[in-house]
């Protein structure tokens, strides 16, 4: 079994590449950063990949060396420049969604076919409760999370039966991408619980979750699991306008 996850040099991702290794997944280390994969890879006994999950051709690249994976962890992301959106450089906010949300789908659209001919595997996106909370002021990193949660949620319809597709919220994680935009007396979420999510998703037990919003802290996926046909007739765990 082979996994690759992207943003794996640090973080989240490293947390979710050592429980995956943990497990006993082969796991590739997907980043911009050699030095922080190679890092990690050494860690767990797995493999690295150098990628920009913005560039086409260098996701492709980076999915032709990892070889067959049965498991996408689509973690990479960024929060981009903080300020006032008209002020921002327009590339600069553009950025957030071309790693965010054009990258999941670059990784995605890569693993896909290989999957299919395969029978099977499983993605998972690394989403953020920023997709729908209230009160942020910032036009790019909460409407790209919102984008790649909708993703996740359609492209599971697109693949039911076949490949399942979870996307997550890990919750507020303090990592090197969030520590400086928020204070000690944040709300921090224990680093080990979305790595210990995407573990159990790898499993295939809960692969009538897929297409559901998952928060990490949060939800008890055993539990949703147990009350599978509520929360499909109720469209539970879903980010819906509700009237």
């Amino acid at each position: 079994m082979r996994a690759l996850v992207t943003g794996g040099g640090r973080g989240i991702g490293a947390g979710i590449a050592r429980a995956l290794a943990g497990d006993g997944w082969e796991v590739v280390v997907g980043a911009r950063s050699r030095e922080q994969v190679e890092t990690v890879a050494q860690e767990i006994g797995g493999r690295w990949v150098q990628v920009d999950v913005a560039d086409r051709r260098s996701v492709e690249r980076a999915v032709a060396e990892a070889g067959e994976v049965d498991l996408l962890v689509a973690n990479a992301g960024v929060m981009g420049t903080r300020g006032s959106s008209w002020e921002i450089d327009p590339a600069d906010w553009w950025h957030v969604y071309e790693v965010n949300v054009l990258g999941v789908h670059l990784c995605c659209r890569a693993v896909i076919p290989g999957m299919l001919d395969r029978g099977g595997g499983r993605i998972a996106i690394t989403g953020s409760g920023g997709a729908y909370l209230p009160g942020s002021e910032r036009t790019a990193y909460p409407p790209s999370k919102a984008a790649v949660c909708r993703y996740g949620e359609t492209l599971a319809n697109e693949l039911a039966g076949r490949i399942p597709v979870f996307f997550f919220s890990p919750g507020l994680v303090r990592t090197q991408m969030t520590e400086g935009a928020l204070g000690d007396d944040a709300p921090w979420t224990p680093p080990e619980l979305a790595p210990e999510l995407v573990r159990k998703l790898a499993t295939g037990r809960y692969d009538a979750l897929a297409g559901r919003y998952l928060h990490a802290e949060h939800d008890d996926i055993d539990d949703l699991l147990a009350r599978i046909d509520e929360v499909r007739e109720r469209d539970l765990n879903a980010i819906r306008l509700q009237r």
